[in-house]
């Protein structure tokens, strides 16, 4: 809908700027600080009365679909694109790319809209420009896999896959790489329909077998080519490393997701970090390539559930370092609202402070965690408001809170509901 207001907005400056006579048109008033919105539609005597109708007709388009009046949205439509007629509108690409969006939008929600409707607006906007080709491609192979046509959406990603337009199709290079990665993703798909018919039959049959691995190799393929351009490609690797995983193929499964996580060219991604370590997990890895995993991933994210598993590795050593970075894990959490009444949590930090104190200069040590924290911290956890609703509603909570509340923050003094007052300990 934006597209259409700045569309509108647009044509209006167009012809403002382009006022045949010569004539200097008067300048606007000052605006308003107040937020006002803008006038949707401006007079302009020197506009044609062709930019003036399409204008208008865009105009009735947008009223009725923002007041869901399908059926007159689509009646208005065809009308529309004459503007692509329009020589003194510059190049028409902006055009049809409004076409394309407000056309499919009507036909989303028009009641009487049928597939043989989709699949005669997509092929005509396929063939109304090359610049948006591939991604009205991409866009009805996803109408049709929603629709349960898995081997025609394949189709038409493998057309729009061997697509070559001259310059066009070379700076493209990225969205065809994208068609090529979805139409693995497909054969995945299928290769997933497969085995689950081999798995619930009683018996194997050779043909089927060969049948999956055609596919599990077609879509390898491009989904192992995938990682050579950065980028988030999460769908696309669980992919590639689930069918690795069914044929036994640990050492592939285990690079694939240690490029994917590792690759210094590829955006920071923390769901990389947690599928290697879900896939490590599941094959019983050595704890030490655990912590380094959740290690990097406490970096990017340091309110993971996963920092659970990681604080209670850290638990399991001895040494006073390792009990002293599983303290700030746990602060780290602490410090976002989400954790603030996790029972997991502040039992984990419990059992951090208990092993701590078997340390001689553990004050210390928790002085310096806590002394960043000092001004902010009381207020996320240790209000008077705080101590009611735990007293009220979590009470195992309120004692565990309550046992810690002198250790982390001496100065504060709270009184629950039942007159108990916490100050370390509770009376």
């Amino acid at each position: 809908m934006d597209d259409i207001e700045n569309e509108l907005r647009s044509q209006i400056q167009f012809d403002e700027h382009n006022d045949p006579l010569g004539n200097t048109l008067p300048k606007k008033e000052k605006k308003s600080r107040l937020p006002l919105a803008e006038p949707f539609l401006v007079e302009n005597a020197k506009e044609t009365g062709f930019r003036q109708t399409t204008r208008l007709c865009l105009e009735r388009i947008r009223e009725a679909m923002l007041h869901h009046r399908w059926q007159e949205a689509a009646e208005y439509l065809p009308c529309y694109p004459q503007i692509l007629e329009d020589t003194t509108a510059g190049k028409g690409i902006h055009y049809k790319e409004i076409i394309w969006r407000i056309g499919i939008e009507i036909l989303h929600h028009h009641p009487n809209s049928k597939m043989d409707d989709y699949n005669v607006v997509y092929e005509r906007l396929k063939h109304s420009g090359v610049q948006h080709y591939l991604m009205i491609c991409l866009e009805h192979a996803f109408h049709l896999l929603l629709h349960g046509q898995i081997e025609n959406a394949k189709h038409h990603l493998s057309v729009a896959e061997s697509w070559r337009y001259g310059r066009v199709s070379a700076c493209q290079h990225q969205k065809t790489k994208l068609i090529q990665a979805y139409r693995s993703l497909l054969d995945y798909i299928i290769w997933c329909d497969k085995k689950s018919s081999a798995t619930n039959t009683s018996f194997t049959n050779a043909d089927s077998s060969k049948d999956m691995h055609s596919y599990f190799r077609q879509a390898s393929v491009n989904l192992k080519e995938i990682l050579k351009h950065p980028g988030v490609w999460d769908p696309f690797i669980l992919s590639y490393v689930e069918m690795l995983e069914f044929y036994d193929d640990q050492e592939e499964a285990v690079k694939v997701l240690k490029n994917y996580a590792h690759d210094e060219s590829f955006p920071p991604n923390p769901n990389a970090q947690v599928y290697l370590y879900q896939f490590l997990q599941r094959h019983n890895a050595p704890e030490r390539k655990l912590l380094n995993v959740l290690k990097i991933l406490h970096a990017l994210v340091p309110s993971h559930e996963l920092m659970l598993d990681y604080i209670s590795f850290l638990l399991l050593s001895e040494k006073a370092k390792n009990i002293e970075k599983a303290l700030g894990v746990v602060l780290d959490m602490l410090d976002y609202a989400c954790w603030r009444t996790s029972m997991d949590v502040w039992k984990h930090l419990k059992d951090v402070i208990d092993k701590l104190q078997l340390h001689k200069d553990w004050k210390k040590i928790v002085a310096e965690k806590m002394a960043p924290r000092k001004e902010w911290w009381p207020a996320l956890h240790f209000t008077r408001f705080h101590a009611t609703e735990d007293a009220r509603q979590r009470p195992q909570l309120m004692a565990v809170k309550a046992s810690l509340t002198n250790i982390l923050c001496p100065e504060i003094k709270l009184t629950y509901p039942a007159g108990q007052i916490i100050s370390g300990e509770t009376t």
